[in-house]
């Protein structure tokens, strides 16, 4: 009796301990994503390329693939690392100013842990922007397509990244050194590095505030012109089924090479999101965006960029990792900047999307 009470013992301990040890997070795991799309412009250009202001989902008229990317991820309590490798209409848009290999590598850093006694990291090399509340990855966004502040503004960044968290959770702060305005290279005959900082405030599980700046020069020295910008964000988790997000980028660029004078633009956005199921999601957004002098988008018209938007956004979770989406959006400007198959110039574009994006 001693002796099987005794292996019974001995085979539990086994047991717990095997079970244990499948239950420890393994350092390295790898993740995937992908997200193919159709769209149609109802101003059927000649074009299958959206304009110019768009990033993401920019292809009209055809099937395609957005995003699609491997992911490696190596972390550990003092040691973390990504390496992802990207392919996908939204890699041909953003690297397109990026040499070689360089144009698919979605993200690619290492970073160690600077304090045994605070949450004190350093990350250096291709790190996600620490701008905006709209990523790449479409699945992690209340719409399908990303606002025009989004597109606009930097996707991602190369540099280093001091980061500091607090030990309730509340409060995280970044200072950021980096390359430039959305670059792994620098600038051809660019000598300034750029800065950024970036501060957000959880009083609780449902409000999370951001503020997020960017300083510096992206033009070559015997052109510089300071660029200073600042997004502020607030994302609401109201009740179980309904969330809102207000977004503002406000931005200046000096004139002229060491002249004080500064042309401004400025985009807000509001969005907001009704979950009456696990399965469906329904999202409507608008947004504006004033580049009057063109300094993000050019226009080459009297009044610049100046441009309403406006969405509808229905999500079908099919399974946990497989969503179906489709929005159909318009905008709307002040000048005649959408052009449609006859080549005659119009205020409005309106379009429909539609897509499916796998986690694995």
């Amino acid at each position: 009796m001693k002796k099987t009470l005794l292996i019974s013992t001995l085979m539990l301990g086994m047991t717990g301990s095997l079970l244990a040890q499948e239950t420890e997070k393994k350092p390295l795991t790898i993740s995937g994503y992908a997200e193919v799309y159709y769209q149609q412009d109802f101003n059927n250009p000649k074009s299958n390329t959206r304009p110019g202001f768009v990033y993401s989902h920019n292809r009209n008229n055809e099937v395609n693939l957005n995003l699609g990317f491997i992911k490696a991820n190596y972390q550990t309590e003092k040691l973390r690392s990504n390496l992802a490798l990207a392919v996908g209409t939204y890699m041909n848009a953003n690297y397109a100013a990026e040499q070689g290999v360089m144009k698919n590598i979605y993200e690619a850093n290492v970073g160690f842990k600077l304090s045994e006694k605070y949450d004190l990291w350093l990350d250096a090399g291709i790190l996600p922007s620490h701008i905006g509340f709209e990523s790449a990855v479409g699945a992690d966004c209340f719409t399908l397509t990303r606002s025009m502040l989004a597109d606009n503004s930097p996707y991602f960044e190369t540099g280093a990244k001091l980061s500091y968290n607090t030990n309730n959770g509340k409060w995280s702060m970044a200072a950021l050194v980096l390359n430039g305005w959305q670059r792994i290279e620098r600038v051809e005959g660019n000598s300034t590095p750029a800065f950024g900082h970036q501060l957000t405030y959880r009083p609780n599980e449902k409000v999370t505030l951001n503020s997020s700046s960017f300083i510096g020069n992206d033009f070559p020295d015997e052109e510089r012109k300071m660029r200073y910008f600042h997004n502020l964000y607030g994302q609401f988790q109201v009740s179980d089924k309904f969330a809102l997000i207000a977004g503002l980028d406000v931005g200046a660029q000096q004139k002229e090479k060491g002249n004080d004078a500064f042309n401004m633009w400025y985009s807000p956005v509001f969005i907001a999101k009704f979950s009456p199921t696990e399965k469906v999601s329904i999202a409507a957004r608008g947004e504006y965006y004033n580049d009057e002098k063109g300094i993000i988008i050019a226009t080459e018209t009297e009044n610049g960029f100046q441009t309403f938007g406006a969405s509808i956004n229905v999500d079908y979770n099919i399974l946990p990792n497989l969503v179906w989406r489709t929005e159909v959006k318009t905008l709307n400007s002040k000048d005649e900047i959408f052009v449609n198959r006859d080549a005659i110039s119009k205020k409005n574009n309106v379009m429909a999307v539609t897509s499916l994006a796998i986690r694995f």
